[in-house]
């Protein structure tokens, strides 16, 4: 009793009369208590685990049990009748949850003596509501003399995968709209920043896998697994929600949910609500407002909406091309429904993915923006109007978007994704692509192969651009490990490779295979092409800068503009000037929008060719500046085959020393941080 206060005392018995009060409803849980010890979700929180080591919800249920083992014991009723007596509307989870805590079914209450403190079997003269009292002041002194002095927990893992649900419906039509219960579900708890939310793809690999919840938790490293299976007949929906500790498949909280479907939003937002009282997570104000937030409040248009949604997760042409349909019945049934007009933006955004002719940019930049009108904190609507300056080449514009998406929605996958690919492609920032590539790999744990080889694939290139060769080689040999098809993997190995071994040929030889396996990798080709100038191969380099401009041209893509200048200086060798200064001329104007750190170079290069010393010198001069550049720069720089000049002067090679030594520094400090956030 010397450990707490009299306050202390005085606030666990007024907790615990809470919990007795309410202790038949099965909805009373974290959120119902604080309110009824008017407190702050996150204040009760703390101050329980503070006063008793134990979590609010494992409080609850353990008080829940204490009183059935009363009411076995004290009472008459079966084991039915008390489950629910105490807050268990499913019988059988009550046994399991009454087994795991006594270590016996609550069936054998009456033949056993408890190890825990049980009050004085009560005389007959007593009412309910004196056994109720007795109960309390027995579950009171327990708290105070068993839980008191426990040493506080480690900080608690409070990862989580929300894996498909299923339909349980005899319709399969069905299908679309229990999809979109889970997505709703998962949506919801993306926004909650204290949790670790894998994603969608994670564990849609697992719809109709034979493993084992604990086989899974190890796959994708995660503590906990939502499980849902649910139905909609006519207006009604039934669905069935379990939480699961995965690494023992310790089933932690069942509840079924019966609603209307006009009530489809607030049952999502129940779910939300449920499962982080379970798990103990703090929840902002501005996160709870988030999930609160009700989409549109005309459920055809919400329907529409839901089939829009199962088939942009689909993918491919066809299938954004009909979600497009499904997102514009929404919009017409609800022209202020942003989550509809952001989901169509993005759908356009995919289908004009990497190509030249961007026949749904107009589009794309009207449903953002109305996206944005509706509702401006929206994830999904920075998304589309990010995705709609990208494929403007407006890339300083699109950032602002996205990081504002990922404070939105600290979970989402997609934002992330975007930000990963955006530091490397767009704008690129090593330390920063590496930093977000890392955060992905923690959310997008995809339990197949294929998926853990591109993951792996995407860290490796990460770690080799900020120079941690040795570290990016042990990702890639993971994801060949994972799937030795990977098209991608041994491409860029052989450039890693040759970090180590600074051995050209064995890179030609390395990326000429590869091309064999596939020649239609027009990546491929214009990198030996590359490497065939560097060897001072031009005739070869030639015939395969060739073939890339073929292929190039062909498929009318918009890419590799920033190799113009080399594919220039290989046709300038071959003796057909003319489209060597026609591919020279793009270069300029490809830098005159440049708006990565790598413009200076560029134009570097571009002055030297032209003859210009003093202006590729200053330009030199500002790249010096730079931070946070790639290493293929480094270790390519010195040895760039170009035509002109400079790199005979003092200056240049002074300043190439202090670029490299900028490198290895930025490295360091890049190191000590990433290892300070637990991401290295």
């Amino acid at each position: 009793m010397s450990d707490i206060s009299p306050a202390d005392t005085q606030f666990l018995q007024q907790l615990n009369e809470a919990i007795a009060k309410n202790m038949a409803n099965e909805q009373f849980g974290v959120t119902e208590l604080a309110d009824a010890m008017s407190m702050s979700r996150s204040n009760l929180l703390r101050k329980v685990k503070k006063l008793t080591s134990l979590p609010v919800n494992q409080l609850i249920r353990e008080a829940r049990l204490k009183r059935a083992m009363e009411l076995l014991q004290n009472s008459s009723s079966n084991v039915s009748e008390v489950s629910h007596q105490v807050g268990f509307n499913s019988t059988s989870y009550f046994i399991k949850c009454f087994r795991e805590y006594y270590g016996y079914p609550p069936g054998e209450a009456g033949k056993r003596a408890t190890t825990e403190p049980l009050p004085t079997k009560p005389a007959r003269s007593l009412n309910t509501r004196k056994l109720i009292w007795i109960g309390v002041a027995a579950l009171i002194a327990t708290f105070i003399f068993q839980y008191i002095k426990r040493k506080p927990d480690a900080p608690e893992d409070r990862s989580i995968v929300v894996l498909p649900f299923k339909n349980e419906s005899n319709d399969s039509t069905n299908v679309y709209f229990v999809n979109g219960l889970m997505e709703s579900t998962l949506n919801n708890l993306q926004k909650i920043e204290d949790l670790r939310v894998l994603s969608r793809t994670s564990s849609e690999k697992y719809r109709n896998t034979t493993k084992s919840i604990p086989e899974m938790a190890k796959e994708l490293d995660v503590r906990y697994f939502i499980e849902g299976s649910g139905q909609k007949i006519g207006n009604q929906i039934l669905l069935t929600i379990q939480l699961i500790e995965g690494p023992n498949d310790k089933h932690i909280w069942a509840k079924q949910y019966r609603r209307e479907t006009e009530d489809i939003f607030a049952l999502q937002q129940e779910i939300a609500r449920d499962v982080a009282d379970e798990i103990e997570v703090a929840i902002s104000p501005d996160e709870k407002q988030r999930i609160e937030k009700i989409p549109t409040e005309n459920l055809q248009a919400y329907d529409s909406f839901l089939k829009g949604i199962d088939l942009l997760n689909k993918g491919g042409d066809n299938n954004l091309e009909a979600s497009l349909v499904q997102f514009n019945d929404a919009i017409r049934q609800d022209s202020s429904f942003a989550l509809a007009y952001a989901c169509a933006g993005i759908s356009c955004y995919w289908l004009d993915y990497f190509k030249a002719d961007l026949k749904h940019i107009d589009a794309l930049g009207n449903y953002a923006d109305k996206a944005l009108l509706y509702d401006p904190k929206l994830a999904e609507s920075l998304t589309a109007k990010a995705m709609f300056f990208i494929q403007k080449k407006q890339y300083s514009e699109a950032l602002p978007y996205l990081e504002k998406g990922l404070k939105y929605s600290p979970n989402s996958t997609q934002v992330l994704n975007l930000l990963t690919d955006f530091y490397f492609m767009y704008l690129p920032n090593t330390g920063k692509y590496l930093e977000y590539a890392l955060k992905g790999l923690r959310l997008d744990a995809s339990g197949d192969s294929v998926s853990k080889s591109y993951t792996y694939l995407r860290l490796g290139n990460a770690l080799a651009q900020t120079g941690f060769i040795d570290q990016s080689l042990i990702y890639l040999g993971k994801s060949i490990a994972y799937n030795s098809k990977n098209p991608f993997t041994p491409h860029l190995r052989a450039f890693v490779v040759y970090a180590k071994d600074r051995n050209l040929g064995k890179v030609k030889q390395s990326l000429i295979q590869e091309f064999r396996k596939d020649t239609t990798r027009f990546d491929i080709l214009q990198d030996i092409g590359k490497v065939c100038y560097y060897l001072k191969e031009y005739d070869s380099s030639y015939v395969y800068y060739k073939r890339f401009v073929r292929m190039r041209e062909t498929l009318k893509l918009d890419v590799y503009r920033h190799e113009n200048m080399m594919i220039a200086l290989a046709y300038e060798k071959a003796g057909e000037t003319e489209r060597a200064k026609a591919f020279m001329d793009d270069y300029r104007q490809y830098l005159e929008s440049d708006q990565t750190a790598y413009k200076d170079l560029g134009w570097c290069a571009y002055y030297d060719y032209k003859g210009d010393t003093g202006k590729a010198m200053e330009r030199l001069r500002r790249f010096s500046k730079q931070d946070n550049i790639q290493y293929w720069i480094i270790l390519f720089m010195r040895q760039q085959p170009m035509p002109g000049s400079i790199s005979k002067l003092p200056e240049c090679k002074k300043l190439m020393d202090e670029i490299e030594a900028k490198f290895w520094a930025n490295h360091e400090k890049l190191k000590v941080t990433l290892e300070d956030k637990g991401l290295l």
